[in-house]
């Protein structure tokens, strides 16, 4: 995951007006450029967009008198802050390309084929993404493992992707926000001034009601879909079978990673560690799919180093007598992260840049005086983390900036602090994967390979939370007051 950006002092002179002005700007140039490019928008066009919002508020930012030199210090503190990202990127496009033609993910559709239902099929998908990323402490590794599973066996059902990624990610972020492992449930507390432990039992009041609500959505679309057009399953398991060495002894190396992960391994290493497993059980179990993946007619040691080299850094595709599978068994390597990789770039050049002339503090400031009772103090927090999510394009920005803001607010209406730490995580946390520039909004499309305009309406978790945190601020739900000492 991305390291946690440090706040700077920022020039206090810059207007409100001024301020909005590159994010108007911004909102306006996007929604052209999706009309004119529509899914092929994150192609490249959205990427030199987010360049020419930071162009605008460079300009905003001038006549401030705001330093050039600054600007681009934010900028670069606020691409550093992403290495971690862009490493992990890499490494997921290595680890999709060998567990690809290791006969990992084959396997995984293989046997999910026979044990999900296509009815309750997107129900399981939370519920299995909810248990490991719980375990994990990371949604990034829910989406990067049995994330792309999910999505494959989806398509070989006929379900909708965009269903299915909106039910992974779901599942995925209830993980983030209750795991003691996950790194923003361990920032958020640590912002609003409580304890780890305190904030993650505040955060099932309303976190419990809100994953509810979403099985039940998904149970219902689960009956309301019509399955009676999907592929038959009998010839897909064939055209599996005839293609790769599917046996349950593939599992070893994504129980592995799980557990790797689940030991607070780095998850570089242990996405490393899954990559090269991988290689070796490609050898092992699918010896002719390597030699096909370097072109060659017999297995050499130069031959089998450059099918798995290929896989790992190359586009790979592998044919089966099934169409529809031919399309679902491809990757693009490391290679195919590189549009993921370059839209966080030039999303953390604008959001740097409105950090560098001011213009994210004063938003948040701005929104800070603009509510005065307890429910404008909750509702001025969510719309700040999610203007920050658009703006900063960061979700960590998102949770430390408010966090910081309103920490004293809170104090001084006498509550206590997890209600700050529990909105940060309800607002911030979940809704920065529904923002396409955002870092988690571009990995996670990136990773599971749906654009978040086709999931964007199907995750449920993630945009009901901020309505269920605020419904308990306007009835007074469980809204717990700080007790004086």
């Amino acid at each position: 995951m991305p390291q946690t950006p440090k706040p700077t002092s920022v020039p206090k002179n810059i207007s409100i007006l001024q301020a909005l002005i590159p994010v108007i700007a911004l909102i306006a140039m996007l929604a052209f450029n999706v009309v004119v490019y529509g899914d092929d928008a994150l192609s490249g066009s959205n990427q030199f967009i987010l360049l020419m919002g930071g162009a605008v508020a460079a300009l905003v930012g001038a006549a401030n008198k705001v330093s050039f030199n600054n600007m681009v210090e934010e900028v670069a503190k606020n691409i550093k802050s992403t290495t971690g990202a862009i490493l992990i990127l890499l490494m997921v496009g290595a680890l999709a390309g060998t567990w690809l033609i290791s006969g990992i993910i084959p396997a995984m559709i293989y046997y999910g084929l026979q044990v999900l239902n296509p009815t309750f099929f997107l129900a399981a998908c939370v519920v299995i993404c909810s248990v490991i990323s719980v375990a994990t402490g990371s949604s990034w590794t829910t989406s990067a493992t049995v994330g792309i599973a999910l999505i494959g066996i989806a398509e070989a059902l006929g379900i909708p992707v965009g269903m299915t990624a909106g039910a992974i990610l779901s599942g995925a972020y209830f993980g983030d926000k209750m795991s003691p492992l996950s790194d923003t449930t361990n920032l958020a507390p640590a912002m609003a001034g409580t304890d780890l432990f305190t904030h993650i039992r505040y955060m099932m009041l309303t976190t419990v009601p809100t994953i509810i609500v979403t099985l039940l959505i998904f149970v219902i679309i689960g009956f309301t879909l019509d399955t009676s057009g999907s592929p038959n399953t009998e010839t897909i398991l064939a055209a599996i079978q005839n293609s790769f060495t599917i046996s349950p002894w593939l599992f070893i190396v994504p129980a592995l990673v799980i557990i790797l992960i689940i030991k607070k391994t780095p998850p570089l290493i242990s996405l490393l560690i899954g990559t090269l497993l991988a290689a070796i059980f490609a050898l092992i179990f699918q010896p002719e799919i390597v030699m096909q993946n370097a072109n060659s007619t017999s297995l050499t040691i130069q031959s089998a180093y450059q099918g798995i080299m290929n896989a790992i850094t190359t586009d790979t595709a592998i044919e089966t007598s099934n169409k529809a599978l031919n399309d679902l068994f491809s990757s693009g390597g490391m290679a195919g992260m590189l549009n993921t990789i370059w839209l966080i770039i030039c999303a953390m050049v604008f959001g740097g840049i409105m950090d560098g002339i001011g213009a994210l503090a004063k938003i948040s400031e701005a929104l800070l005086n603009l509510f005065h009772t307890t429910f404008g103090l909750f509702t001025s927090t969510v719309i700040s983390c999610l203007a920050l999510n658009i703006t900063a394009s960061d979700q960590y920005l998102s949770i430390v900036v408010p966090g910081k803001m309103f920490a004293k607010a809170y104090k001084d209406k006498g509550l206590a602090p997890e209600n700050l730490s529990r909105t940060l995580e309800d607002s911030a946390t979940v809704t920065s994967v529904l923002v396409p520039w955002n870092t988690c909004g571009a990995y996670h499309s990136g990773v599971l390979g749906v654009p978040v305009a086709q999931y964007f309406g199907y995750a449920f978790f993630n945009y009901l939370s901020p309505f269920t945190t605020l419904l308990f601020a306007a009835f007074h739900i469980k809204i717990k007051q700080l007790v004086k000492k």
